[in-house]
């Protein structure tokens, strides 16, 4: 895992935000699928950070911490997914498709569901007035 400063370049709002790898983030960058969570803005980038110096004694403490810290948000994110998995239907890409059926076609289902869209999707279908969320995820091979 590595956390990085990051920065809107719209709004100038700054924040950290957690990765699985420099990889990951470039990964994700390149994806179009890093916003701004204030104003939804694709123009994030890495911000400037001091190193995190640490003496030898205290740095052994401070990766348990975070070992254990990452390993506690991990199982949050896989109680939601549970949940999650358990209480809504799977809809692949299909996402803004069926989300939109379901808001002007009154369509009824018995329960929510959950899929795959873009950041783009995700703008349109909050102009539209429909409610998304971004959820964290692991692959299955990670759990």
């Amino acid at each position: 895992m590595i956390k990085y400063n990051l920065l809107c370049k719209k709004c100038e709002l700054t924040f950290d935000s957690w990765f699985a790898s420099s990889k990951e983030y470039d990964k994700l960058k390149k994806k179009q699928l890093i916003n701004c969570h204030s104003c939804g803005s694709l123009k994030v980038e890495k911000n400037l950070m001091a190193p995190k110096l640490i003496s030898k004694d205290l740095s052994h403490k401070n990766e348990k911490k975070d070992l254990i810290k990452y390993q506690k948000i991990k199982k949050t994110i896989n109680e939601y997914q549970k949940f999650i998995k358990n209480n809504f239907n799977y809809v692949g890409e299909n996402f803004a498709y069926e989300a939109r059926s379901i808001h002007y076609n009154n369509k009824k289902k018995h329960k929510g569901i959950y899929g795959t869209a873009s950041i783009q999707d995700l703008k349109e279908l909050k102009e539209e007035g429909i409610d998304a969320q971004v959820v964290p995820w692991f692959d299955n091979k990670n759990n």
